[in-house]
């Protein structure tokens, strides 16, 4: 659990502009949503087809392994990622309206 009694505040002060707060928010939110897409592929390899020890897949050519998670993984992926690229974008026009942020 995140101990958030040591974080200062985000608020706009004379050294800090609003617009560099928004960003900096874009920011972490683009990392949080990066680093979940890595846990999502890590779980779609972790869920793949079972092999033997000698690396041929688990089973035999009489029995069908239904995949209902990689769906799930998948759609959460892309659904993901377009949530990234929807900061990116508030992010780019976040800049684009004055100084670089």
């Amino acid at each position: 659990m995140l101990n958030l009694a040591s974080t200062p505040p985000l608020v706009t002060t004379p050294e800090a502009d609003s617009r560099e707060l928004i960003a900096a928010d874009l920011r972490c939110l683009i990392a949080q949503i990066e680093s979940s897409m890595r846990l999502i592929d890590a779980a779609m390899i972790d869920a793949g087809p079972e092999q033997d020890d000698n690396g041929d897949q688990a089973g035999s050519a009489d029995i069908f392994v239904l995949d209902d998670v990689t769906p799930r993984y998948a759609t959460a992926s892309a659904a993901l990622n377009v949530c990234r690229a929807g900061l990116g974008h508030a992010l780019q026009y976040l800049s684009d309206s004055g100084d670089p942020v």
